[in-house]
């Protein structure tokens, strides 16, 4: 079958077309042939080697978390059921035809929803869902959302708007500006600019937010911690780079910030992601959230998919039609 491989650490020319045998369905397993492959911003950095303690990848490798389609085999102790029905799959070596996926991690898709809506929400869908939830959104507040164009960023946008806070979001460059709106913040500042940390705290009422979710990391997630009013939340999972947002402590315990690393404590138990995705495919197929699907590409150039990502091109989410 046709898949995509990363034959050592590096760059995006590091992943090639390759053929492989098809999977065979372990036990408590399924084989799914994808129709749509989900791409992240954390493929381009376990690509280059990081986060090997965490996520453990060995080249060559098949990338890629998962993605929608149709259970075609089950594995011993699979419910024979599970054969024909559109799902969507959590697992490694998503940027093939087929992959296998424990059946703990395969959700069935609602009826209505396109296999690219539902590969588009599989992890950013999930994720935001589970960010909203610590950050414990409330009516009337001041959220910031950082990266807030990009495929969880832009769920975090409609979802604090709903929960009726007032959004505030920050990205880079005026078309990200402008879909930032579209999706709901009523104001939207570009933080590529000098001072923009300023004007966010001037925008919030001069205090600062009431919460923020930092989609960036690094150096930006650093300055977004600072538009934090005392007594706030920040809520940070962006790797800028590779890197987290670096939090002065004492500065959190000062203002009585509670910061919240999103990624430290390792992914959650596998039924909770599973309930978190069921509650997020439906919102989807009720168009309570709208994943912005801003680029597709043919499986065999998921190259192209990862240098857009890593220059921060691609508004919303990246997919491989397989």
């Amino acid at each position: 079958m046709r898949a995509v491989q990363a034959r050592e650490f590096g760059g995006p020319e590091v992943l090639v077309p390759v053929e492989v045998p098809e999977p065979v369905a372990g036990p408590g397993e399924v084989v799914v042939e994808l129709a749509v492959a989900d791409v992240i911003y954390l493929d381009t950095l376990l690509r280059q080697g990081w986060g090997g303690e965490m996520f453990p990848r060995h080249p060559p490798y098949i990338p890629g978390g998962g993605g929608a389609g149709q259970v075609v085999a089950v594995g011993e102790g699979v419910d024979p059921g599970w054969v024909g029905k559109r799902v969507v799959a959590r697992g490694q070596s998503g940027y093939a035809e087929r992959m296998t996926a424990s059946v703990e991690e395969v959700v069935e898709v609602p009826d209505g929803l396109a296999f690219p809506q539902a590969a588009a929400v599989l992890h950013d869908g999930a994720t935001a869902l589970m960010l909203a939830g610590k950050g414990e959104i409330a009516k009337g507040e001041q959220v910031l959302v950082t990266a807030a164009t990009g495929g969880a960023g832009s769920l975090l946008v409609q979802l604090a708007r709903d929960a009726g806070a007032r959004v505030i979001a920050a990205a880079r460059g005026e078309r990200k500006l402008r879909l930032a709106r579209e999706l709901g913040a009523e104001v939207a500042v570009d933080y590529s600019e000098e001072g923009w940390d300023a004007r966010v705290r001037e925008a919030a009422g001069g205090e600062g937010v009431d919460l923020a979710f930092d989609g960036a990391g690094g150096e930006l997630g650093g300055v977004a911690f600072g538009t934090v009013a005392k007594g706030g939340r920040f809520v940070t999972y962006g790797t800028s780079n590779g890197g987290f947002a670096q939090i002065d402590q004492q500065a959190a315990e000062q203002r009585r910030i509670r910061a919240i690393n999103a990624l430290m404590d390792g992914p959650p138990p596998p039924d909770v992601v599973r309930d978190t995705l069921a509650r997020a495919l439906a919102l989807a197929a009720e168009g309570r959230i709208t994943p912005v699907i801003g680029a597709t590409y043919p499986l065999e150039r998921a190259a192209d998919a990862h240098r857009s990502l890593a220059e921060r091109a691609t508004l919303g989410k990246s997919l491989l039609m397989v």
